[in-house]
């Protein structure tokens, strides 16, 4: 692990780590912002209901990937990506500038446009940064790097939710949210000018602008490679199974662990820390090999932990003496909670055994001249399923009537099945897309 973080000295590395760092960092404080002004203070002005709000905010957030991602990965790849980074952090300046005048006037009307030209270019920055790694790293550093990265988007998310927190309860705190959204862009686009010159990967392409045909045919080429589609469903399934599991976090804090904010932020800080030490693990246990060899486990752990916390919520119960929730040491002197703690940390260790495998072999296996749009492709699956696990959560929870603990029980028993059919799948193309990554690879000798 020593050896991983020496990729911090060197600034093919470390430029773009942060640049994404600051880029995860600043989406989260403006849309939990955006979230916590809704829904305290938006919503009884506009009079509005506080859900629909916050579901429009998020389908505000998400429609990008599905409308650009396609275009976002040929771009990528028919232009060269320092550049590019730089320009997309450019329009985050001005997005952010946007924003800020948004919160300062309460023009909310502005602010879901800020949020939607936000989520547009987080499509963008998405196949170059996930693209450039593979350019950048050496063979035996892309498992690290890959590890280096997923532990920074989950530490960027947490803590632009934590930010996003703090501000929100400071005086004049609409001030202090447009001054610090302004500001991390600014950071964000200092980072980018220090990503060294990538060459882009096919510059004679010629862009398809339109945006519904563009899609269907990036699609179609991924269908066409069935090992790479199958390392994106299973990709996807992440994303699913994380928001599944994140976006309960606050009701079940409240209404089963009888917690307060704080103790929101505590639990989905545990999950953000196994997230970070499994991705971080992930290139001592593949001793740097490009390895499908930790998914099992990931996928046994995110089963495994899923039902033991539905055993372990099913047998509290927490009551409280007074009107006042509970904080986090309180809870920690309750008979039964430890081991709540535990599954959520070792659901977020799991995740990031399962992830950084996948993510590693969609960059080494992509063909050189479609990495891009290959990752563009990735990006329009996560969206799809990300919009299925919220169906799925409403399904279960409002039209069957499950518990939140039985949500659980059944994503788990769920993970077991699609599990084992990606890792049937993957094993049998692997071999496959290993030799045609070969001949690839000789041809361009």
């Amino acid at each position: 692990m020593a050896n991983q973080f020496q990729l911090f000295k060197r600034r093919r590395f470390s430029a773009m780590f942060f640049t994404q760092f600051l880029g995860a960092f600043n989406d989260n404080i403006f849309k939990q912002a955006l979230i916590l002004v809704l829904t305290y203070t938006a919503a009884s002005k506009l009079g509005a209901e506080v859900s629909i709000l916050n579901n429009l905010a998020a389908m505000l957030f998400i429609l990008p990937y599905f409308l650009f991602s396609a275009l976002a990965g040929q771009i990528a790849d028919k232009y060269e990506k320092s550049k590019l980074t730089r320009l997309v952090k450019v329009l985050e300046i001005v997005i952010m500038t946007v924003a800020a005048i948004g919160f300062v006037f309460e023009w909310y009307v502005l602010l879901f446009v800020a949020l939607f030209l936000m989520g547009t270019h987080s499509t963008f920055f998405g196949p170059i940064k996930y693209a450039y790694l593979p350019q950048a790293m050496q063979e035996d550093e892309l498992v690290g790097a890959n590890g280096l990265f997923q532990m920074g988007t989950s530490l960027a998310i947490l803590l632009g939710m934590i930010i996003a927190g703090v501000l929100t309860q400071l005086p004049q705190s609409l001030y202090w949210i447009a001054v610090t959204v302004v500001l991390v862009s600014v950071l964000g686009y200092v980072a980018a000018r220090g990503i060294p010159n990538m060459p882009a990967m096919q510059p004679t392409l010629k862009v398809n602008w339109n945006i519904f045909t563009t899609s269907l045919a990036t699609v179609r080429y991924l269908y066409s490679l069935p090992f790479l589609f199958f390392v994106i469903l299973g990709n996807s399934w992440f994303w699913f199974y994380g928001a599944t599991f994140l976006t309960q976090t606050p009701e079940f804090s409240k209404v089963i662990l009888q917690g307060d904010e704080s103790v929101v932020i505590f639990l989905l800080t545990l999950f953000s820390v196994g997230v970070s030490i499994g991705s971080l693990l992930c290139k001592s246990l593949t001793k740097n090999q490009v390895s499908l060899r930790l998914l099992p486990f990931g996928i046994a752990g995110l089963s495994l932990f899923a039902i033991d916390l539905y055993l372990s919520l099913s047998g509290l119960n927490i009551e409280l003496a007074g009107d006042n929730l509970l904080g986090i040491s309180e809870l920690f002197g309750i008979a039964g909670t430890w081991r709540v703690f535990v599954d959520l940390f070792f659901l977020g260790f799991s995740g990031g055994l399962y992830i950084v495998p996948l993510y590693a072999s969609m960059q080494a296996y992509a063909p050189k001249s479609h990495r891009a749009r290959i990752v563009g492709a990735n990006n329009i699956f996560n969206a799809v399923f990300m919009v299925g696990s919220a169906i799925f959560a409403i399904v279960l929870l409002n039209s069957l009537k499950l518990t939140l603990p039985q949500l659980f029980l059944v994503t788990g028993i769920l993970n077991i099945v699609f599990g084992v059919f990606l890792y049937l799948k993957l094993k049998k193309h692997q071999q496959q897309a290993l030799i045609q990554t070969n001949d690839a690879a000789k041809n361009n000798q």
